[in-house]
């Protein structure tokens, strides 16, 4: 399933498409937000001893090599704590990039038992990590010293310079947070190879982001694939709307389709997707991206008035639901949730999305969001099953601009199966002759 098929399944159930990451159970271990890193605390805002770095110990870093790395190239970190007076040992790490390091670099996880993950607050893919001791790893009654080995995995496309920071705890193990000794530090990393180019796939590396396929029109989802993409991973937010626009950037990341800014919905080093921005020319136009004030080689693709496309579940089954909104799919569509989808009945009302369709009236900017229904201008036809099917509307919800819905009747002469759904607007097909797109009918 594509990153854009799970959204819309997202869209349309309640479970989540990934599992979260999961804390260890263990109770030990540095709260966050503790290495020191901007904005952060070390541990001597709860441990009583000396003064920072005041302890006569040491904090290291260590990184084999030139202190580089290599994007999404796995390496070994190791943090050596020293002191000749203490007896237990604790540390809390963080890997950022960014202004002020304001941005997670990479995943760090556990080498063995001796260190856990955490976040503040759940862990999600996007939430900055911090590598702690365990109980087990603060190794009570070892003098002098001792050290903890963890990786970390760089972000997949080149960030940049990445600072590693760090907090240490030489403790004197009489139970409590006096006699303690905090030391702190930091390790600046920078990319071995330096200087990569956000680079668009030469083979469908611009395609519709439902049916993904070559062809786009203006407003429609638009799926671009490639390498160095962008340097994090997240969708658009509420955060990242001004006054109810969409946003033509997440995180320095940029895309302009026929010399004109598009609206940024998703990023990650290999996809983005966006939503293009209105064009009433036709023919092949110039698709770039731009990371971090790199830019790429521009891409051709090929931009038409109409490019109707529906989305999927899963590449073959329709995303799709009754009129009381329950999912319509075939039965068991999704392993999670297996009584989710239900099939759909002959003669029932079926409700469909799609992209690509076309002006609608009132007019609706790709660009923002809509508070009104606005129907589409072209007449459009859809067959189940290759039987003509009703269309009781089809056009912009509110809120989401760039959604086509569809309310759709199902042929009531249709028989049971997995019937495909075909639709046409202004001398453009969906689904001509592929795997997609259909809808399980079952009297």
């Amino acid at each position: 399933m594509t990153r854009t098929q799970k959204r819309f399944a997202a869209f349309f159930i309640s479970v989540a498409a990934t599992s979260p990451i999961l804390l260890l159970a263990d109770p030990e271990g540095a709260d966050p937000r503790l290495t020191g890193a901007p904005g952060e605390q070390t541990c001597v805002s709860c441990h009583v001893g000396t003064g920072l770095n005041k302890g006569g110990g040491s904090l290291k870093i260590v990184v084999p090599g030139d202190n580089t790395y290599t994007p999404g190239v796995k390496q070994r970190i190791r943090v050596e704590i020293s002191d000749t007076a203490q007896r237990r040992w604790g540390f809390e790490l963080s890997a950022r990039s960014g202004t002020n390091g304001a941005n997670r670099a990479g995943d760090l996880a556990p080498a063995d038992g001796n260190t856990q993950v955490r976040c503040q607050g759940r862990c999600s893919t996007t939430s900055v990590q911090y590598i702690t001791h365990t109980l087990s790893g603060t190794r009570p009654g070892t003098t002098g010293g001792t050290s903890f080995e963890f990786d970390w995995t760089p972000p997949a496309s080149d960030v940049g310079a990445v600072t590693l920071y760090a907090a240490g705890n030489a403790a004197n193990n009489n139970g409590n947070d006096t006699g303690d000794h905090i030391y702190s530090t930091t390790l600046e990393l920078t990319p071995a190879a330096s200087g990569n180019k956000p680079a668009v796939s030469s083979d469908n590396g611009i395609v519709s982001g439902a049916s993904f396929k070559p062809g786009i029109s203006g407003g429609s989802y638009v799926t671009i694939n490639g390498t160095n993409l962008a340097s994090s991973t997240r969708l658009w937010t509420d955060a990242d709307f001004v006054n109810g626009n969409l946003p033509t950037s997440l995180d320095n990341v940029s895309v302009t389709i026929n010399n004109k800014p598009a609206y940024v919905e998703y990023i990650s080093p290999t996809q983005i997707n966006v939503i293009a921005p209105d064009d009433a020319s036709t023919g092949n136009v110039e698709v770039k991206v731009t990371n971090n004030g790199q830019t790429s080689a521009a891409s051709l693709a090929t931009l038409q008035s109409f490019a109707p496309a529906f989305f999927a579940f899963d590449g073959k089954y329709l995303a799709a639901t009754h009129s009381d909104g329950s999912l319509a799919g075939k039965a068991g569509l999704f392993a999670s949730a297996p009584g989710a989808t239900t099939p759909v009945k002959p003669g029932e009302t079926v409700i469909l999305y799609g992209t690509g369709f076309g002006s609608t009236n009132p007019v609706v900017p790709s660009g923002q969001r809509t508070s009104t229904l606005a129907p589409v201008t072209h007449d459009v036809q859809i067959t189940i099953g290759g039987q003509p099917a009703t269309v009781a509307f089809a056009g912009l919800i509110p809120p989401y601009a760039e959604l086509y819905q569809f309310n759709v009747v199902v042929p009531a002469s249709l028989g049971s199966g997995d019937q495909q759904v075909v639709a046409s607007v202004g001398g453009q097909t969906s689904t001509a002759g592929d795997a997609c797109c259909f809808l399980t009918v079952q009297p």
